[in-house]
């Protein structure tokens, strides 16, 4: 089969997985896979499909062959995310910081990468994570973020700066303020 046969198959699944017509989506992207294993698009469209089915171990599946064929943030992101259903919270963290190293500005990433950190008691790991994710979008939420686990890590001077430079871009951010509040009690 031909490159353009790949093309046709591909975004025939990616319309009817759109349309939420899954097992045409299926079909199509396995036609894709099979003209073309090297491209990822295919095994990411499958994986959603198995989200989807709500199954969860062929989804990871999908993801990781994805991730095979071509590492990138996408996939690193759908397997951290299908970790996480599946319980294995580590692996996810390992995931969706990996991603960040694609993308530090992804905020869907960010803030599963920052939940699982204090669940499984990781800050310090989020901390250069926060840094990178600066230079990108969302700088507000970014940095509130990175005060807060500064806070939680006792480096109060640093989360203090942070708050402080928040503070002067968006002196009405509520937030800021109330945890800010906590360095003149």
């Amino acid at each position: 089969m031909s490159q353009v046969d790949y093309e046709i198959n591909k975004e025939l699944g990616e319309c009817y997985l759109f349309m939420g017509e899954y097992e045409k989506a299926r079909d199509y992207y396995t036609k894709a896979v099979a003209n073309n294993g090297g491209m990822p698009d295919p095994y990411m469209g499958l994986a959603a499909i198995a989200v989807q089915d709500g199954d969860m171990q062929a989804a990871h599946s999908f993801y990781k062959k994805a991730n095979q064929v071509a590492p990138g943030e996408k996939p690193l992101a759908g397997l951290g995310m299908i970790e996480v259903e599946l319980a294995r919270y580590e692996e996810a963290f390992e995931h969706f910081r990996a991603a960040l190293e694609y993308n530090p500005g992804n905020m869907m990433v960010v803030n599963s990468m920052l939940q699982l950190a204090h669940v499984l008691d990781r800050l310090e790991e989020a901390v250069p994570c926060l840094e990178a994710a600066l230079d990108s979008g969302d700088t507000e939420a970014v940095r509130y973020a990175l005060a807060a686990c500064l806070l939680s890590l006792n480096r109060d001077e640093e989360a203090k700066t942070h708050l402080e430079l928040l503070l002067g871009e968006n002196p009405s951010n509520d937030s800021a303020k109330q945890l800010y509040a906590q360095f003149a009690a």
